[in-house]
């Protein structure tokens, strides 16, 4: 997952390949509450991992529930049939209105002493009607902050079942399922009814949860959209199994990426047409503005149709989640594209329909908004601006806009705290970047070039983690591969030499700090060694494995863009690259910095004789005939001996960003 401040997104060309979706947000806290209310085990297979469902496994500990996590299956041991805590508890519920909601119904259904928060934007989200119908049944709530949201304190109940209780719905489809899935706690004697005030929006929502309360043993009655009835009776029951279906929602951005991008198409594995997710049905709507889409069992296929999409108008009450990334899909359009009947969109994580118009007109779009719709005009080549996406915390305005990088103009797009999209999609962007393609030439490379213990794989390292690119320890390949080769039982000499650079070409290595992983193996010390010093200069000596480790250090240049070290970075492997640092540091400077890592080490050093050895070094390497030691003419001079790792990342933080300006 994407931990930096900003995400840059280079010009993408084309997608194509096949993505595994992770499991769905909205069936996967349902179900671990259900599961929760059960007596016995569940075990849940293909749960979400994401911020929301850390929420509700937290809360669920708190509660006393037995959690065990293996990868994505889940074993949930219930509290049916046990005494609830008796002791106070405070919930920290984050953002995470899928959990928030079904919470706060079941225990004040339960009764007990608790009291739930969250971040900001949480204590911003309505929450009275919910509390409305709770109150009416005879829960005992008070608002600790503002009335009508969060935070709660729950107290004991004194349940009146005689009437139908009366919630409204049209703010948000999670106050129906909250009081769907709480109020069998309490039906043990009689029938509890439902009266839905006001028209019903998000009812395939509903749909999900009345469909997981059957598979839980709840067999509510539903009277149209008007009224439901828990039957009298009613306990839940533990399936023993259940899988998570893939998120729809999150298919959303891939069905869109089929039909924006050029290429052979994109595969979605984890959901199909036959999900019970309504969200789902933005395969419709994406087929009516020119999608070509299939679908199978538990799969779809994407292709682009129609070009320019089609502008399209839509009632979008049935997938207001998915709707969004119509709203990104309409900039490719051929006329304007209105969505209609979004008001949940207003009391979502953001205000999207405020966020989706705003961050759209940085991309260059004309938009109309109102109370309940949206409009968005196409944009034509020649219009589009780089723009900096305003994110707002929320995952969802954090993927739409990723699409933005497909435009006609080829100009990239930054998306602000990119690991917002960890509420439901934690390795989104590597799942976008698994299957986008664009032209080497997009994609940016920094080089840091510079003597021996200059620091620059520090720091090259550290800028890579600050824009989620990857990294290339190029002064590492030699002796990885060496190291790799005496693994394969070959010799480092000349009679091994095609051998060697058939393995060079192939190298699976990588670079994670300052770790180097080779076949996901820690090496670092095994290389770092004399001995491994000693086995590098053995096979850089062969042209044959020095042209292979070329090849090799191109293919590190990889979506989203790449932060190259070395001597000849900039000068040979990557002489386009828009960015050059040669990072110098005076040779009296670099022998302490190298005394205080051999000391550190437990090894024993003379600095007067790393400082000769430093020198000497330098010298030999700036009259090499090949590729000699020197800045590329278009470099940037960086002279570390008096800054600090931290004021050099800055400085050249400040220098890449003149060169990435967004509107």
């Amino acid at each position: 997952m994407f931990s930096t401040a900003f995400l840059d997104l280079p010009p993408l060309q084309g997608a194509s390949g096949v993505v595994t979706l992770p499991g769905s947000k909205s069936i996967s806290n349902r179900v671990l509450l259900l599961s929760a209310l059960c007596q016995g085990t569940t075990v849940v297979h293909d749960l979400l991992d994401s911020d929301d469902t850390r929420v509700m496994l937290a809360a669920l500990r708190q509660l006393g529930c037995g959690v065990e996590i293996d990868g994505t299956t889940v074993t949930i041991t219930g509290l049916g049939g046990r005494a609830w805590p008796a002791e106070a508890i405070e919930f920290f519920m984050g953002n995470a209105g899928t959990a928030m909601r079904p919470l706060t119904a079941a225990l004040s259904v339960q009764g007990g002493d608790f009291t739930l928060k969250g971040v900001p934007r949480m204590h911003e989200r309505p929450i009275g009607d919910l509390v409305d119908a709770l109150r009416e049944l005879g829960c005992t709530i008070d608002y600790l902050g503002n009335a009508g949201f969060p935070p709660l304190r729950i107290g004991q109940p004194q349940l009146q079942l005689n009437k139908p209780i009366p919630v409204r719905g049209d703010v948000s489809s999670q106050f129906l399922t909250a009081l769907l899935m709480a109020l069998p706690l309490a039906a043990q004697n009689r029938d509890i009814a439902i009266e839905v005030v006001g028209e019903l929006i998000s009812k395939p929502y509903i749909e999900i949860t009345l469909n997981l309360l059957a598979r839980y043993g709840i067999a509510v009655e539903r009277h149209g959209w008007e009224r439901f009835v828990i039957p009298a009776g009613s306990r839940y029951q533990s399936p023993g199994t259940i899988h998570v279906e893939a998120d729809a929602s999150s298919a959303s951005y891939f069905i869109a990426l089929g039909a924006i991008a050029q290429g052979d198409g994109i595969r979605i594995q984890g959901v199909g047409a036959d999900s019970i997710q309504g969200d789902i049905r933005f395969m419709d709507a994406a087929a009516q503005m020119g999608a070509k889409i299939i679908s199978g069992p538990n799969w779809l296929e994407i292709q682009r149709g129609a070009w320019p999409l089609k502008g399209i108008t839509l009632d979008c009450n049935h997938i207001p989640d998915a709707a969004m990334t119509l709203a990104v899909m309409a900039l490719y359009a051929d006329g304007p594209t209105t969505l209609r009947n979004i008001a949940s969109w207003r009391v979502k994580e953001t205000d999207r329909i405020v966020a989706m118009a705003t961050e759209s007109r940085k991309l260059g779009a004309t938009v109309e908004e109102g109370p309940d719709w949206i409009t968005i005009h196409p944009l034509p080549a020649d219009q589009w601006q780089r723009a900096s996406i305003h994110t707002y915390d929320d995952h969802r305005v954090a993927m739409c806009f990723s699409l933005a990088a497909f435009n006609a103009d080829q100009v990239p797009v930054r998306i602000e705290d990119p690991q917002c999209v960890a509420k439901t999609f934690p390795d989104y962007f590597e799942a976008l970047f698994s299957v986008a393609h664009t032209a080497a030439t997009n994609i940016p490379v920094i080089c840091i070039d510079g003597p021996t213990a200059s620091g620059k794989g520090t720091l090259a390292s550290r800028v890579a983690a600050q824009l989620g690119y990857h990294y290339l320890d190029s002064g590492a390949l030699y002796r990885v591969t060496a190291h790799a080769a005496l693994q394969a039982g070959l010799t480092l000499e000349a009679t091994d030499e095609a051998a060697i650079a058939k393995l060079a070409r192939s190298l699976p290595v990588r670079f994670e700090g300052e770790q180097v992983l080779l076949n996901n193996v820690d090496v670092t010390d095994a290389i770092r060694s004399e001995q491994g010093g000693m086995n590098a200069s053995k096979v850089s000596v062969l042209p044959a494995v020095r042209e292979a480790l070329v090849q090799l250090q191109h293919s590190f240049q990889r979506l989203p863009g790449l932060l190259a070290d070395g001597r000849d970075m900039g000068t040979v492997i990557f002489p386009s690259a828009p960015l050059k640092v040669f990072l110098t540091a005076s040779a009296a400077q670099r022998a302490e910095r190298r005394h205080k890592q051999l000391i550190l080490k437990g090894f024993s050093a003379n600095i007067d004789a790393l400082r000769a050895d430093l020198e000497a070094r330098d010298a030999r390497d700036m009259s090499r005939s090949v590729a000699p030691l020197k800045p590329a003419q278009d470099a940037l001079q960086l002279d570390n001996s008096s800054l600090t790792i931290e004021a050099s990342v800055e400085q050249v933080m400040v220098w890449w960003q003149s060169r990435q300006v967004f509107t």
